[in-house]
């Protein structure tokens, strides 16, 4: 069952989506760490970013598991913003993610994926919150010539017609599933489910942006 919040999402009851207001200036993902940084009930939030040329979303999670453990979430979130762009692109073309978070549509790079967690928290605690965080690129129109950029792409050159809202109803979807599959299936099963994406790879050492994210611009590398 999915349920329409104040935002306008419709979203599985497990999450209550915040939307950043037009004029600001942070992503998803760092309100998604200061909210998660400052409220013990943050878990569910699901932080929807404001820029029209990104689908900007991120998460706030509370583990249950040693961080060496729960840093899983970062491959099933991964996999779920891979099965979203998946299930609303078009069918011909691979959606792929690499072992640095990156995730690259008919091979030019899309976007990705990020994983946080508190830094003082060791690998042995248990973290107080998680945030994955999930970013497209939905339009290039401000590179100017595509030839200029011929490494990236985006949901509107590759003739997605879904809205962002939809692509963020979708992954909501798709990652309460993957979570729930992993609490039946264990870490095996997830790895799994994400080798379809990352080919012969078993998992993500890490998930920190730096393949893919340009600070710079506060959104993928074009």
């Amino acid at each position: 069952m999915t349920l329409a919040d104040s935002s306008g999402l419709l979203l599985p009851p497990a999450f209550r989506a915040v939307r950043l207001p037009p004029a600001a200036r942070e992503t998803a993902h760092e309100r998604a760490r200061a909210l998660a940084a400052a409220d013990g009930e943050a878990a569910g939030t699901l932080v929807v970013g404001a820029r029209p040329d990104l689908v900007d979303v991120a998460v706030v999670l509370a583990p249950e598991e040693p961080l060496s453990v729960a840093r899983l979430a970062g491959l099933v979130g991964l996999t779920a913003l891979a099965e979203t762009v998946g299930s609303h692109g078009p069918p011909d073309k691979p959606v792929t993610v690499d072992a640095a978070g990156a995730l690259f549509f008919d091979r030019a790079r899309l976007g990705g994926g990020r994983l946080a967690w508190p830094e003082s928290c060791g690998e042995d605690a248990v973290p107080d919150w998680l945030v994955f965080s999930g970013m497209l690129i939905a339009s290039k129109r401000e590179a100017g010539d595509p030839g200029h950029t011929p490494d990236s792409t985006s949901l509107e050159e590759e003739g997605f017609e879904t809205t962002g809202v939809a692509l963020v109803e979708s992954f909501a979807r798709h990652l309460l599933r993957g979570l729930a599959l992993w609490a039946e299936d264990g870490a095996a099963g997830a790895r799994a489910r994400a080798r379809g994406f990352l080919g012969t790879e078993a998992g993500l050492p890490a998930l920190d942006g730096a393949g893919w994210f340009d600070p710079a611009r506060g959104g993928p590398r074009l």
